[in-house]
């Protein structure tokens, strides 16, 4: 990178202003409320998590989680 930047004054053609679509850093770190409960899940149904988590590098519980939560959202809007 010793390579100077050479600017030039041409134009830029149409431009347009996308809206801010990022979470805000509050949004962000919000964690919601959990409980910890036990559940008794079927062996298949962990192998299957701790398999998949593995290929996407993220824990096994968060995407139980996740998916419990994905569930609850798509009944609540049925209702």
């Amino acid at each position: 990178m010793s390579r100077k930047i050479k600017y030039s004054d041409e134009p830029l053609g149409d431009l347009r202003v996308i809206p801010d679509f990022l979470p805000s850093p509050e949004e962000l770190a919000f964690r919601e409320e959990s409980v910890k409960v036990t559940i008794t899940l079927s062996k298949k149904s962990v192998s299957f998590f701790k398999e998949e988590a593995g290929k996407h590098h993220t824990q096994y519980q968060r995407m139980i989680r996740q998916l419990l939560d994905a569930y609850v959202d798509s009944r609540q809007k049925a209702a």
